[in-house]
């Protein structure tokens, strides 16, 4: 099978406490909502994006939502395993107002 055939496993928007992914800094939350490309397909652009919900020091404790550099984030930010995603979630949770 050739490997234009597989799909994008993230390309559906999740909600802010349903992340397909998260990464954390000092400082810096990282809520991967939507990814726009496969992984091979990434990893070829340098300019790949990912839709986040971002919470850091200029957000005052709240999120702001938009596109982010894929490689800003995995280069500063150390991802979750899937285990701690929930409970991270569940301790920081996104309130909406």
């Amino acid at each position: 099978m050739p490997n234009n055939t597989i799909k994008n496993e993230c390309a559906k928007t999740r909600k802010v406490n349903d992340p397909y992914e998260i990464y954390i800094a000092p400082g810096w939350e990282w809520r991967v909502l939507k990814k726009y490309q496969r992984p091979a397909l990434e990893a070829k652009n340098a300019y790949a994006a990912w839709f986040c919900a971002v919470k850091g020091p200029g957000t005052f404790d709240g999120y702001d939502m938009g596109d982010t550099y894929v490689n800003d984030i995995v280069n500063y930010g150390t991802k979750l395993d899937d285990d701690q995603i929930k409970s991270w979630c569940n301790d920081n949770p996104w309130r909406e107002y």
